[in-house]
C-alpha cells in the first residue's frame, strides 16, 4: 500500500533506539524526511543511517524533551532544516518503576516533565504551521497502562494518562484544520526499556530477568513479547493519507494483553 507519505517531515522523538528508532525507520522507508531527537549525541549518526538505509534526508538532533528551551530549540533546527513538520511523534523514556512511597516530589516532577510537559511543548512548537498548511499528524507514545495499570508503574500509570486526556482534548480542536490526534499504546515490546523494567521486577520479586519475561508472556493472548516493527507499522499507517479520517484515539498493540470491552 502507498500510503501517500513520500516528501513528508517528520520530528521523531527518542529516536536512537527501541520504539522511536523504529518508527523513524518505518516513516524513512514510506519517503519521510527525518528530523530525529534524542539526549545521546550519537543521534546524529543515526540520522545518517537514516539517510543512507532510505534515501531520504534525515536530522539528528542532540535534546532532551524533558526541557522546555531544549525542545523549542529542537524544534526550531528542524524547521530551519526541512520549512515545515507534518508529523509529530511524541516519545520519551518512562519514569522509574516502584510503589508510591518511594518516589518522592522530585520524581513526580521529573516524570512529569519527561511524559507529560515534553509531550506539551513538542506539539506547541508544531501545531501553528500544521495549521497553517491545514495537515497534520501527531502522534503520542503512551502505554497500555492508561487502559489497564500495571503494577509497580505509578508514575507512568499517571502521567501517561494525563497525556491521553490532553491528547483527547487537543483532537477536536484541531479537526477542523485535517490534523489528527492519536495515542499510540505499546504493550510488552522486546526493547531496552523492558530489559529494565524486567530487571527492576526481577529484583523486587527475588527472581530472574527470564522468569520476569516468562510471565509476561503467560499473561499475553499471542504468548509472545511485540517486535518494536509491529508497532511501527501502526505509526505509519496513522500517518498516511488513508488515515486522515482517524482521530481522538487511543490504540494499542500489545497482543491482546488488555482486558477491557473498549
Amino acid at each position: 500500500m502507498d500510503l501517500g507519505l513520500k516528501g513528508r517531515v517528520a520530528f521523531v522523538a527518542a529516536a536512537s533506539r527501541g520504539l522511536g528508532r523504529a518508527i523513524a525507520e518505518s516513516l524513512a522507508a514510506e519517503g519521510v524526511h527525518i528530523a530525529c531527537c534524542a539526549r545521546s549525541p550519537g543521534i546524529r549518526e543515526r540520522a545518517s543511517e537514516l539517510e543512507r538505509q532510505y534515501g531520504v534526508s534525515a536530522l539528528g538532533i542532540a535534546a532532551d524533551v524533558s526541557v522546555a528551551d531544549e525542545v523549542a530549540r529542537a524544534v526550531a533546527d528542524a524547521t530551519d532544516r526541512f520549512g515545515k513538520v507534518d508529523i509529530l511523534v511524541t516519545n520519551a523514556g518512562g519514569p522509574p518503576p516502584g510503589p508510591f512511597e518511594s518516589h518522592g516530589p522530585e520524581a513526580w516532577q521529573r516524570a512529569v516533565d519527561l511524559n507529560l510537559n515534553s509531550v506539551v511543548n513538542l506539539v506547541r512548537g508544531v501545531l501553528p504551521g500544521m495549521k497553517e498548511r491545514k495537515w497534520g499528524r501527531i502522534m503520542n507514545v503512551t502505554s497500555i497502562a492508561v487502559k489497564q495499570p500495571v503494577d509497580g508503574l505509578i508514575l507512568s500509570n499517571s502521567v501517561r494518562a494525563a497525556v491521553t486526556g490532553f491528547a483527547r482534548t487537543l483532537a477536536n480542536e484541531v479537526a477542523p484544520y485535517n490534523i489528527t490526534v492519536n495515542n499510540l499504546m505499546p504493550g510488552y515490546t522486546r526493547t531496552e526499556r523492558l530489559d529494565a523494567l524486567a530487571e527492576a521486577n526481577a529484583k523486587a520479586k527475588g527472581t530472574t530477568h527470564a522468569e520476569a519475561f516468562a510471565q509476561w508472556e503467560q499473561q499475553i493472548p499471542m504468548g509472545r513479547l511485540g517486535d518494536p516493527k509491529e508497532f511501527a507499522a501502526l505509526a505509519a499507517f496513522l500517518a498516511s493519507e488513508q488515515a486522515g479520517y482517524i482521530t481522538a484515539q487511543s490504540i494499542a498493540v500489545d497482543g491482546g494483553w488488555i482486558k477491557s470491552l473498549l
